[in-house]
């Protein structure tokens, strides 16, 4: 009886480790943190404020632009970024849908508001996807509260 009850247990602790444990999914920020090419995202996310908001239920679409990408874009205008925290939130706001979308879905829809408000635009022609003028370097990527798609270049939204 008691090698059952001391197996229970362990069988109960094994439980909760993979339900509570590294067997789940990561939410987006984990994601992009894991992956390593996304240190300024994660930064200005954090700058922004946006983090807990990445981090809940969801579900998300985000256009991730690597460090790459991030690196393309003249250093006043990062500047200027960090010093405004609106300006801030709104360009990592247009980098985002409320819903989950996979490329199969972004052929479909073609345009759709962003989280900011004004439209995305998507092209899907064979493998190659673009977001505006963003290429899709890699696309589909899971998350437990959305998708990521990693694009190459950072998206301004309209003035």
């Amino acid at each position: 009886m008691k090698r059952l009850v001391a197996f229970g247990v362990v069988v109960a602790a094994l439980v909760c480790f993979s339900v509570s444990g590294r067997t789940q999914a990561r939410d987006i920020v984990e994601t992009a943190v894991a992956a390593g090419n996304f240190t300024t995202l994660a930064k200005l996310l954090t700058d922004a404020e946006l983090v807990a908001v990445m981090k809940s239920p969801g579900p998300f679409t985000v256009f991730a632009p690597t460090d790459e990408a991030f690196a393309k874009v003249p250093k006043a205008t990062l500047d200027a970024l960090a010093k405004d925290k609106a300006k801030l939130r709104a360009v990592l706001q247009y980098h985002v849908l409320t819903s989950k979308l996979v490329v199969s879905d972004l052929a479909l829809v073609k345009r759709i508001g962003s989280v900011l408000g004004p439209a995305l635009t998507f092209t899907v022609k064979g493998s190659e996807v673009t977001v505006n003028d963003a290429k899709v370097l890699k696309s589909n990527i899971d998350c437990a509260n959305g998708v990521i798609h990693v694009i190459d270049t950072v998206l301004i939204p309209p003035q």
